[in-house]
C-alpha cells in the first residue's frame, strides 16, 4: 500500500471535538429557565436576583461542557468569552431599561403644546405648562460653555502633543487630570465665590462658566489622543517639504483627526448638558422665558426636571413633566450625536482615489 493511501486513511489529529455554534444560546437558554426556576424555588422575586443567577450558571455551564467536549484548554477560552457576553449584557440591559421607562412614561405629555410652552403662571402641582423657556437655556448655557471650553481645550491638547515639553507641560498634565475628576459641585462654587466677590445675580452665563470648567478636561483628553494617532510619517512629510510647523499642524493634523476630535466635544458636551448642580447654584431657575444669558435668572432642562421632581408635592402632573422633560433631554443629546457624526464622516479625510 502506498504512503499516499496511508496518509488518505489515517485520521486527522489537529482538530478535536467542537460545539456546535448554536451551544451558546442552548446554554443561554438552560440557564435562564434553571435561574428562573431555582429563584422561585428559593422565593426570590427580584427579577435582577433571576438575571444574575442566570449570568453565574451561564458561566460555569458554558466551562464544564466546554471542558467536557472540546478541553480545558479551549474551555478557558470559552468562558472568557462568556464573561465578555455577561458584562455586555449587565451594561447594556440597564440602558434599555432606563430609555423605555423614559418613552413610557414621557411620551404621556409630550407635544407640541409641551415643547412650545412655559411654566408660566402655571404651579407645579397644576397641569399644563411646557418646557420652551428651558430649552432656551439650556441651548444657551451649553452653546456659551462650548464656544469657551471647546477652543481652549483643543489649543491646549495641541501643545501638549505637538509642543508641550518639560515642567510647563507636566503641570498643564497633572492639572489636566485633576479637573477631569473634579465634582460638578465644586465648579458652581467656584463661580459662585466669585459672583459673591462681585455682588452678582444668577444669570445664564455664570452656568456656562462652570459647565465650561468641567467641559475643558474632557476635550483635552479625547483631542490629546486623537492627535497622538496621527502618524509622524505625515508630520515629517509636511515638514520636510519646508511647511511650517503650525501650518503642519492646521493643514494635516488637524483635518487627519477631525473627526475624533469632533466626537470628543460631542461627549463633553452630552456630559455637561445634564448637570444639574452648577445650574441650580448660578442660574437659579425661571418659569418664566428669559432669553438673555447676560441678565436674570434662566431654566435649564436638567433643573426643570430636579424642580418638578422636588416640588411636586405627590402631583402626577409634574411626575409626567419630569420624565418628559427627562425624554427631550436624551433626544436633545441623541441629535447632538448623530450631528457629530455626520460632521466627522463630511469632514473626514478622503483615502479613495
Amino acid at each position: 500500500m502506498s504512503t499516499a493511501a496511508v496518509s488518505h486513511k489515517r485520521p486527522s489529529t489537529l482538530r478535536g471535538a467542537s460545539l456546535p455554534t448554536w451551544s451558546p444560546w442552548a446554554i443561554a437558554a438552560g440557564s435562564v429557565a434553571l435561574g428562573i426556576g431555582i429563584s422561585f424555588a428559593a422565593g426570590l422575586h427580584s427579577s435582577v436576583q433571576w438575571g444574575l443567577i442566570a449570568a453565574v450558571l451561564f458561566v460555569l455551564g458554558t466551562y464544564g461542557i466546554a471542558a467536557r467536549v472540546e478541553g480545558r484548554r479551549q474551555a478557558k477560552d470559552r468562558i472568557v468569552t462568556s464573561l465578555v457576553w455577561v458584562a455586555f449584557v449587565v451594561a447594556v440591559v440597564p440602558l434599555v431599561s432606563l430609555i423605555w421607562v423614559t418613552v413610557a412614561r414621557g411620551v404621556k405629555v409630550l407635544n407640541l403644546y409641551f415643547l412650545t410652552h412655559s411654566m408660566g403662571v402655571v404651579a407645579d402641582t397644576e397641569p399644563g405648562g411646557g418646557i420652551y423657556h428651558a430649552i432656551i437655556g439650556s441651548l444657551e448655557q451649553v452653546g456659551l460653555a462650548t464656544l469657551i471650553g471647546a477652543p481652549i481645550g483643543v489649543l491646549t491638547a495641541i501643545y501638549l502633543v505637538e509642543y508641550g515639553r518639560g515642567r510647563l507641560a507636566k503641570a498643564v498634565t497633572f492639572f489636566v487630570d485633576v479637573m477631569t475628576g473634579i465634582p460638578s459641585i465644586v465648579a458652581g462654587l467656584f463661580i459662585l465665590s466669585l459672583m459673591l466677590i462681585f455682588k452678582m445675580q444668577p444669570f445664564g452665563f455664570a452656568g456656562s462658566l462652570a459647565l465650561a470648567i468641567l467641559m475643558m478636561p474632557v476635550v483635552v483628553r479625547s483631542t490629546e489622543e486623537m492627535l497622538k494617532l496621527v502618524p509622524n510619517e505625515l508630520r515629517e512629510a509636511s515638514l520636510a517639504l519646508g511647511v511650517p510647523k503650525w501650518r503642519t499642524i492646521m493643514k494635516v493634523v488637524l483635518p487627519t483627526s477631525i473627526g475624533g476630535i469632533t466626537t470628543g466635544i460631542m461627549l463633553a458636551v452630552a456630559r455637561i448638558a445634564g448637570e444639574t448642580a452648577p445650574v441650580l447654584l448660578l442660574v437659579f431657575g425661571n418659569p418664566f422665558i428669559n432669553n438673555n444669558p447676560f441678565e436674570g435668572a434662566q431654566a435649564s432642562l436638567p433643573l426643570y426636571i430636579y424642580q418638578q421632581f422636588a416640588n411636586s408635592a405627590g402631583s402626577g402632573a409634574a411626575y409626567d413633566r419630569a420624565w418628559a422633560a427627562s425624554l427631550a433631554l436624551i433626544a436633545f443629546v441623541m441629535i447632538l450625536n448623530l450631528v457629530a457624526r455626520g460632521i466627522a464622516r463630511w469632514k473626514a479625510p478622503k483615502t479613495g482615489r
